[in-house]
């Protein structure tokens, strides 16, 4: 997969759906200042094909879009496959719009006017709940197949991973900005009674399958998924 560079963890990924140019500006400025990376869609079909053709990590959407209805893209992104989890941000805010909103495959729903840091704290839940369940995890340079211990890097080379391997990198993917210690780490993945050392053992097999930077090394602390 090639040697990556250290650096910041690379940013997750979400889409805006909002017609109202002066909201989708704030959202938008508001996301990136928390350190996301944002694209915006001004209308329906524009948001159904990032959607489809996007690799998001989370979806800020809108119910009254010109083109195609809120609801109806998201009935759309669901049929085909597309996992996202979606907030709803509307002005409908009556419980039957929630249901309405919540039955069509959002994850969470919230009226306008909202405040922001709810805003922003729901999204951060979202994000949590997502990747704790998700069965591929973004990787430096690739992605990680959880369940057939396959990490893919972005030239399309695979390579399987132990047992424990994957266990390592899987705990460090889900929280890729978090560092953890040695101790942690040997308690998490390798059990108490693992022996000294594991734990730079099996840093040392991920860095030699899949590059040097896809774990990176938090000098006095312990260790940290590497970035992009």
């Amino acid at each position: 997969m090639g040697v990556v560079n250290s650096g910041s963890t690379p940013p997750q990924q979400v889409l805006v759906v909002e017609d109202d140019p002066q909201l989708c500006g704030m959202l938008a400025d508001l996301l990136e200042l928390e350190g996301y990376r944002v694209e915006v869609a001004r209308d329906g079909q524009r948001g159904l094909h990032l959607g489809l053709s996007g690799r998001f990590d989370a979806i800020v959407l809108d119910r009254g879009l010109p083109a195609i209805d809120g609801l109806d893209l998201l009935s759309r992104l669901r049929s085909r496959g597309v996992e996202t989890p979606v907030l709803i941000l509307s002005a409908l805010g009556l419980a039957a719009d929630r249901v309405d909103g919540l039955d069509a495959g959002a994850e969470d729903y919230l009226s306008k006017p909202f405040d922001v840091d709810e805003l922003l704290a729901r999204i951060r839940a979202l994000l949590r709940r997502h990747v704790d369940r998700a069965e591929e995890l973004a990787l430096p340079q690739g992605r990680l197949l959880i369940q057939s211990r396959i990490a893919i890097g972005d030239d399309g080379q695979q390579v399987t991973l132990s047992e424990r391997e994957l266990a390592l990198l899987v705990l460090l993917a889900r929280r890729p900005r978090q560092v953890f210690d040695r101790e942690d780490l040997r308690e998490l993945v390798f059990t108490d009674a693992a022996e000294d050392g594991v734990v730079d053992t099996y840093v040392h097999y991920l860095r030699r399958k899949l590059g040097r930077g896809i774990i990176r090394t938090v000098r006095g602390v312990g260790y940290q998924l590497g970035s992009r």
